[in-house]
């Protein structure tokens, strides 16, 4: 096997079920709970018009601005995927564009992730496709290759393993590894159950603040009582 140039079969993935339990759960109360290590760097934003991303990732390493490997994703994506492109977040050239999505939608692609640049924007954000993107640019991309399908690839540090959770909102992305679903499920959702508590705390004027000044206390900060 040559490296840098391979398509490989994904051997496991998340399943169903583990997709639709982590569904409503913000990415903000996921990140927390995996300690605010992981994240697919704020470049990426997503150009859709509403939605979450959510699926299990069919990992994608191209150089930049050449899509052949992202098409042989698309070839071997089943209902649900999430195509989790590696493009070094080069942004001179567009990976995917409006035909490339519509293929997507037909083969029941559940979002795409380009670290690199998409076109077509106008169609994207019209739509309620999920597409995240570091960037737009008019310019098309080449087809000759190297790349990789389905090898475990890094988005700003962000280690994503083929059949990895990936999910995406607005505050952005990130990679729940496989082995680690059932634990950060339920510290994320106790974590936003918590949060939820709070914000109805806060409606009926019961919001405690005294761990603010107790902080302060803590580091000795001038001004504060007991400081």
């Amino acid at each position: 096997m040559m490296t840098g140039l391979c398509v490989k079969q994904r051997e496991s993935a998340v399943s169903l079920a583990d997709v639709e339990r982590f569904r409503t759960l913000p990415v903000a109360n996921i990140s927390d709970v995996m300690s605010r290590m992981s994240a697919g760097g704020a470049r990426l934003r997503p150009l859709h018009r509403e939605g979450v991303l959510i699926g299990p990732a069919l990992t994608v390493r191209t150089r930049p601005g050449d899509n052949l490997m992202v098409h042989k994703a698309l070839d071997m994506a089943v209902p649900g995927d999430v195509i989790v492109v590696d493009a070094g977040g080069d942004l001179t050239n567009a990976l995917i564009g409006e035909l490339m999505i519509a293929y997507a939608r037909y083969k029941g692609v559940a979002g795409i992730v380009i670290n690199g640049a998409v076109r077509d924007y106008a169609a994207i954000s019209e739509g309620n496709f999920p597409i995240f993107a570091a960037g737009v640019t008019h310019r098309g991309p080449y087809k000759d290759g190297p790349g990789e399908v389905n090898v475990p690839i890094s988005l700003d540090g962000m280690v994503i393993h083929p059949g990895d959770l990936m999910v995406g909102d607005l505050d952005g992305l990130v990679a729940v590894p496989q082995d680690e679903v059932d634990a950060i499920y339920r510290a994320a959702s106790a974590k936003h159950q918590a949060e939820e508590a709070q914000l109805a705390a806060i409606a009926r004027g019961e919001n405690q603040r005294a761990w603010v000044d107790k902080a302060l206390r803590a580091i000795n900060c001038p001004g504060v009582e007991g400081a």
